[in-house]
């Protein structure tokens, strides 16, 4: 998830506080990626170190400062909406990495890190499903993202499946010197 690309396209129709794009943020994603408000203000420095946005003005009495695009902002926004985000610039997946490592780990039981995992997804999808139902089909962007992380919940279950399956395989056609060694 890009933080200082969605400040900038937040900045992208006029200058905000912090605390505002903060508050944006969290409505635009439906809340499924709250932000520190230290993040927020560390991505903005950032971005003005960088040139991508300015203070607009002195700070206000509360001592807020309010944040504008710059032209090389707004650049940097339409690359990144105009470029599709590569499978292999994204995170590594954590889930993947403990699943390869259980496999591998003795005394580590690789169907029970799956059937934990499976639980938890499980649990997730009935809470996002509960809360898609909650949004008005009009915000689109709350929907498009609860959309996204049910996809991504029922695809990861899917896979869980898949491993699970490899997994009963591997034990049945494990010759018995080899269940004797592990």
């Amino acid at each position: 998830m890009s933080i200082k690309h969605g400040l900038l396209a937040l900045l992208a129709p006029g200058p905000k506080y912090g605390y505002q794009l903060k508050a944006e943020f969290e409505a635009a994603t439906g809340s499924a990626w709250p932000l520190n408000i230290g993040q927020v203000y560390s991505t903005l420095q950032r971005l003005e170190k960088g040139g991508q946005i300015e203070a607009d003005g002195v700070p206000d009495d509360d001592g807020r400062v309010v944040y504008a695009l710059t032209p090389s902002g707004r650049a940097e926004l339409a690359d990144w909406f105009g470029s599709p985000i590569a499978q292999e610039s994204r995170p590594r997946d954590e889930l993947a990495i403990k699943l390869a490592m259980a496999v591998s780990t003795p005394g580590v039981e690789a169907r029970e890190v799956v059937q934990a995992q499976r639980s938890q997804a499980m649990s997730s999808l009935q809470s996002l499903t509960r809360l898609k139902v909650t949004v008005p089909e009009e915000d689109l962007a709350r929907v498009m993202v609860i959309d996204s992380l049910i996809f991504a919940v029922e695809a990861e279950v899917s896979w869980l499946d898949r491993c699970e399956a490899r997994l009963r395989k591997a034990r049945t056609t494990q010759t018995p010197e080899k269940e004797a060694v592990q």
